[in-house]
């Protein structure tokens, strides 16, 4: 095993340019960034999860969703509903009032609650396979060490979740106010939204 740096900046900017879009999942650390809630672990959870799937797709594991008939479809209906639902919780936030930033830091959802929402967005979302298990693993196949680029990708992952989880923080003056706090509940449910008609559509 050698590591090829040329190969792991390509795994890192391939790695850094699917994930960097606004989705569910980003969306969804934003927002613990923003609330400073469990941001260490939610920041994890969801780089961990793109290591063990970018990990997958490199090592062909990516076959199975092939294998399987039926897979897809299956993961792009439950998929669609979690984050249909999500998504009208936000709208209902959002309609509700709002609500003002916790500068204590406490916080208010339990570690067991955020961890299992964040581990529905990841693993229930068929883009994230799409990205990181068939895209990833089929470019990968083109390079001669596969261990460079799988770590180049992963730390493309890990770099971007702790700079939006911990990096949204510095939004904490605008959502000190209510009134900001329903823009971004508004946002969350219509990306949420966006993503489950598109799962849907296609």
């Amino acid at each position: 095993m050698y590591l090829d740096f040329t190969t792991l900046l390509a795994g890192f900017s391939l790695g850094l340019g699917l994930i960097v879009a606004i989705g569910a999942q980003n969306a969804f650390v934003l927002r613990q960034g923003v609330r400073r809630e469990h941001v260490l672990e939610t920041v994890l959870i969801c780089a961990v999860s793109d290591a063990v799937l970018i990990a997958a797709g490199v090592t062909g594991f990516g076959a199975l969703a092939k294998a399987v008939p039926g897979l897809e479809g299956a993961m792009r209906i439950f998929g669609a509903a979690f984050l249909a639902w999500y998504g009208a919780k936000s709208f209902y936030a959002a309609w509700n009032g709002g609500q003002a930033m916790d500068v204590t830091g406490e916080a208010r959802h339990s570690l067991r609650g955020v961890a299992m929402t964040v581990l529905a967005l990841t693993w229930l979302n068929p883009h994230v396979y799409l990205d990181t298990v068939v895209l990833l693993g089929s470019v990968s196949a083109q390079y001669a060490s596969k261990v460079s680029f799988a770590l180049g990708a992963m730390s493309a992952s890990f770099s971007f979740f702790f700079a939006l989880g911990y990096g949204a923080r510095l939004l904490t003056p605008l959502f000190a106010r209510p009134g900001a706090w329903r823009i971004l509940d508004v946002l969350v449910g219509g990306v949420m939204w966006a993503i489950a008609i598109k799962l849907i559509w296609e």
